[in-house]
């Protein structure tokens, strides 16, 4: 029997999503999206361009096509309350309501909520709602804090002290951004994503993937949504031993389980961003849906029906018999406009060369007479899959460089010698 599922977001993580999705010819796709994505577009029955957080616009397009279920793919339609207002139409979701995706939107929420439930992993934190009470505490604080803006703040992210800014450059951020502020203390260490699919109660771990926020190769420059990221064919990774791991994953469940005792249950992806320090993992911060890049790497290595996998969570009744992943690694390598992320050179033609065995995601890009040009941040991924993560690295970097046009990406990622220094440095702080 056909199911008709909807896919809310029009980025590399979504069209990871619908091609997961895809791969039951029972599945009929429909997306809605803010600018065409040709690789969503391609596999979609019918297309809603508008704003992702216009909801009556949303809901209209989902009861008239009789949808059965919706994946939510970016952070601002949750806050928006999509969820909410699709589920009150009769739409089952896979994406938290308003009240639970507030693990992310809202980081005081998070804290606070980790604190009184006594959850691992909490670094030790402040609220400040005064920008000049939290100026005061950061002048006085006798060591390097995590400045984070407590909702979401359209790309003014996380600043911290010792990397990103001084004394002074926190205290003025903090008036930048108005006040509402989680000052907590600098984690040090080596990061890591654990990704689980959730049904309000039952948590079904993905394999680990480590981001790369950096634009240049070395892990320098400024921060970005995200250059590429890696899995390797254990699903785990070498500075993360096996006690670190079913920590993070504890506190995971610890969460969900929290969300639940508080009569707001946690229901879709859950993202766990950790510092694995020489305490063990800390949470750097919690996400209510996919990480972009990180999706690509997982949904690339799924083998079970991801519609079957939805039917799972929305039912309810999610086990990790519903869940398997190929024991193989994966490279993700973002190509990104010239002066991204500052200045980046939008509607500048792209040409693909040779892809060979790698996937290619299309995110931040333009189709016009079968052309593609570039937009404002990241253009197109290429993930390669191996036995080992040597040769996925190979596959993704011989598609990426095979791009013409005013774009760059990271040729480093994935190759064993950024691995072996992630791994000194965890043997450094240990």
């Amino acid at each position: 029997m056909d199911m008709k599922v909807l896919v809310v977001g029009g980025g590399g993580r979504e069209h990871a999503i619908t091609r997961a999705l895809s791969c039951n010819s029972d599945v009929k796709l429909f997306s809605v999206m803010a600018r065409k994505n040709p690789g969503v577009a391609r596999l979609a029955e019918r297309v809603l361009l508008t704003d992702e957080t216009n909801i009556p616009d949303i809901v209209r397009f989902a009861t008239e096509n009789g949808l059965d279920a919706a994946v939510i793919g970016p952070e601002a339609p949750l806050e928006a309350g999509i969820v909410d207002h699709l589920e009150a139409a009769g739409i089952p979701c896979v994406g938290p309501t308003r009240a639970a995706a507030r693990i992310e939107t809202d980081k005081a929420f998070c804290r606070r909520l980790m604190e009184r439930h006594g959850i691992a992993g909490c670094p030790e934190y402040r609220v400040f709602h005064d920008p000049e009470e939290a100026g005061r505490f950061i002048e006085a604080y006798d060591g390097d804090l995590a400045v984070k803006p407590i909702g979401l703040t359209g790309g003014k992210g996380v600043r911290i002290m010792g990397e990103h800014v001084d004394v002074a450059g926190a205290v003025e951020y903090v008036r930048e951004i108005g006040g509402d502020v989680v000052l907590e203390e600098r984690l040090l260490g080596e990061e890591f994503t654990l990704q689980a699919f959730v049904d309000g109660e039952h948590l079904v771990p993905m394999p680990l993937v480590q981001d790369h926020k950096r634009a240049y190769e070395g892990d320098v420059g400024p921060n970005t949504g995200g250059m590429g990221s890696y899995s390797l064919p254990d699903h785990m990774l070498p500075f993360v031993t096996r006690a670190d791991y079913e920590e993070a994953l504890r506190i995971m469940e610890d969460t969900v389980a929290a969300m639940r005792d508080e009569g707001t249950p946690y229901r879709g992806i859950l993202y766990g961003q950790f510092m694995n320090t020489r305490e063990g993992p800390r949470v750097i911060e919690f996400n209510a849906r996919f990480g972009d890049p990180e999706a690509m790497n997982v949904l690339s290595l799924l083998e079970s029906d991801f519609s079957g996998i939805v039917r799972h969570i929305v039912e309810g009744d999610l086990s990790p018999a519903h869940v398997r992943f190929a024991n193989q690694a994966t490279v993700c390598k973002y190509l990104v406009p010239e002066g991204y992320p500052e200045a980046p050179a939008a509607r500048e033609p792209l040409t693909l060369g040779d892809s060979g065995d790698a996937l290619l995601y299309y995110a931040n890009v333009e189709e016009r007479d079968g052309a593609l040009y570039t937009r404002t941040s990241r253009t197109l991924a290429f993930v390669g899959r191996g036995e080992t993560l040597g040769e996925a690295e190979a596959i993704a970097e011989k598609a990426a460089s095979s791009v013409t046009g005013r774009v760059f990406h990271r040729r480093d990622i994935g190759t064993r010698e950024v691995l072996e220094r992630r791994c000194r440095h965890m043997k450094e702080i240990a």
